[in-house]
């Protein structure tokens, strides 16, 4: 490793707030095998206010219920799948392991010899005596719910056939997914992103996808020519639209700005690993924020329990970040050049913009970023600075971007110059500035990438601002970028006019000091509104000259 690599390394892991991407560990990883539990029978049971007594009472030292309603919620009656689990440690040659589990009308292969046993719900469940080892035996079992549900996380087997309930016809499906075996545990230190050997690192960011528990319905498709189209089922499209976009770009990294799922709907779960999977299936990394809805609703999960959720998938570099921060996803990332360098050359933030707020005043209204999430920033921005003077970085081009979902209220600001792209509905920002757009000025962040408003899709710049205390050096500006909403669960229409779905496409080049950005749109075959932001380090302007360099 080269002198200034190691310096950099040295002053950036002893600062106040790491970034990830840090150096990997010297010494080799390895996975002690701690005891596991492993499932011994699972059954469903249904709950009704008028019957009593119910037809199982599970005992509670024994079964645990896996906590999603069977129903969603929308029948008189409750039903709960139970699992029980014993530890692995216990175990004795005569108990009973599950080791495969079924469903249907009958019992698979019965010419087999297998003894497949009967549960409610269709299920078939095989058992046999406990042999040692666990390695064939199911250790967990979940649920998720609709005909187009997916399970990207490694080695968990999701059943093609839902559950036998009776439920509406409109009630999404529940599918049984079952883990045989040990999961296999996420290495420590995670591949670190790196640019390509032509100093180039490409970003997709997708926005609002929207995703619902079941297909959901788009009401406001256009086709190729902005004809209207009649209503379909939502999620499958935007699933399609996001391969799509991936298999033309082929990114380095996607970044999720928010509204990931639908408010109120009853499986937070099931849409989230619809919105990741086509990026795990392409093996591409990816981080996330969240938005305003995607924790709305009664039965929606906290934003802390589906952080935990994207922090356990393949390909996730997602963080909660610091206790201290409001929010939850306040992170950073840093982009390496080739290997076997260590050496940042571009850094990445995110950061929760949090949600809706009563207000008597402004509605809707949005909690703005918060003072300790400015001081995160500044902090974090201004240690790794100083890491790469210390580090003797003779690369002077180091590109910042972040990434939230609401658009600060400088997205509306009436002296706002749009530079491409379009404003096609009003911008919904916090009422209260909290003048994070200066932090992002004082931290050299060259862009702001964001979503909520799906309509919106421009790159703008606001004037150039002069320091205080009677230093005349213009600061520099920060380009304020609206990604578009990419999910047909959203809405893509304003005014009676209907829009195509969109994605935003960023692509550094850190041998020019360079950013450009361009739009991929439903339809079109080629890059939409393509624009050079940074050219040698400076922000510029395409009506003018070169506005300032970068920090």
């Amino acid at each position: 490793m080269p002198a200034s690599d190691s310096s950099f390394l040295l002053q950036s892991c002893s600062s106040q707030e790491r970034c990830l991407q840090m150096a990997p560990s010297s010494t080799p990883h390895t996975t002690a095998t701690v005891p596991h539990s492993v499932v011994t029978d699972l059954t469903v049971c249904i709950f009704s206010p008028t019957v009593s007594p119910p037809n199982c009472e599970p005992d509670p030292r024994i079964w645990h219920r896996i906590e999603k309603e069977l129903y969603l919620y929308t029948a008189q009656q409750t039903a709960w799948l139970y699992v029980a689990l014993a530890n692995e440690e216990e175990l004795a040659a005569e108990d009973l392991l599950v080791m495969d589990v079924r469903v249907g009308d009958s019992p698979p292969n019965p010419s087999s010899g297998h003894s497949w046993e009967s549960r409610p719900g269709g299920i078939w469940v095989l058992r046999s005596k406990f042999s040692g080892m666990i390695d064939q035996a199911v250790t967990e079992v979940d649920v998720l719910f609709g005909m187009d549900a997916v399970d990207p996380r490694p080695q968990w087997a999701l059943m093609r056939l839902s559950l036998q309930l009776n439920a509406q016809p409109n009630v999404p499906v529940a599918r049984l997914s079952v883990l045989h075996g040990r999961a296999k545990t996420r290495p420590d230190a995670r591949a670190a992103l790196r640019v390509r050997e032509d100093g180039k690192f490409k970003i997709v960011q997708i926005s609002d996808t929207h995703m619902v528990t079941g297909v959901g319905v788009c009401k406001d498709a256009i086709d190729a020519h902005g004809k209207n189209l009649p209503e379909s089922e939502a999620d499958p499209l935007t699933v399609d639209f996001i391969g799509r976009i991936l298999d033309v770009e082929k990114p380095d990294l996607v970044v999720l700005t928010g509204d990931q799922l639908h408010h109120d709907i009853p499986d937070s779960q099931s849409a989230l690993f619809k919105v990741v999977a086509p990026i795990i299936e392409r093996s591409i990394p990816f981080a996330a924020v969240f938005g305003n809805h995607d924790s709305e609703g009664i039965h929606a999960l906290s934003r802390t329990v589906q952080m935990s959720i994207l922090q356990n998938l393949p390909f996730s570099l997602c963080e909660s970040g610091p206790e201290h921060v409001d929010g939850i996803g306040n992170f950073c990332l840093q982009v390496l050049a080739p290997a076997p360098s260590q050496l940042p050359l571009s850094t990445l933030y995110f950061l929760d913009s949090h949600g809706q707020i009563p207000s008597k005043t402004h509605k809707p209204d949005y909690d703005p970023i918060k003072q300790s999430q400015i001081d995160w920033f500044l902090d974090t921005s201004q240690a790794q600075r100083s890491a790469r003077v210390k580090g003797d970085n003779d690369n002077r081009f180091h590109l910042s971007l972040a990434f939230l979902h609401i658009p600060l209220p400088e997205f509306g600001d009436r002296r706002l110059s749009i530079r491409n792209g379009h404003r096609r509905e009003p911008s919904e920002t916090p009422s209260f500035n909290s003048h994070f757009y200066d932090a992002l000025v004082k931290g050299g962040i060259s862009a702001l990438g964001c979503g909520h408003d799906h309509v919106n899709d421009f790159c703008a710049l606001l004037p150039q601002q002069t320091q205080q205390d009677g230093d005349k050096t213009p600061q520099p500006g920060v380009w304020l970028c609206y990604g578009g909403g990419s999910g047909f669960g959203g809405y893509c229409s304003y005014g009676g006019m209907r829009f195509h779905r969109r994605t935003r496409v960023w692509e550094l080049d850190t041998s020019t000091g360079s950013l450009k950005t361009w739009k991929r749109v439903e339809y079109a075959m080629n890059r939409v509104d393509e624009l050079m932001l940074v050219e040698s380090g400076a922000v510029v302007d395409p009506l003018g000259k070169m506005m300032t360099e970068a920090m």
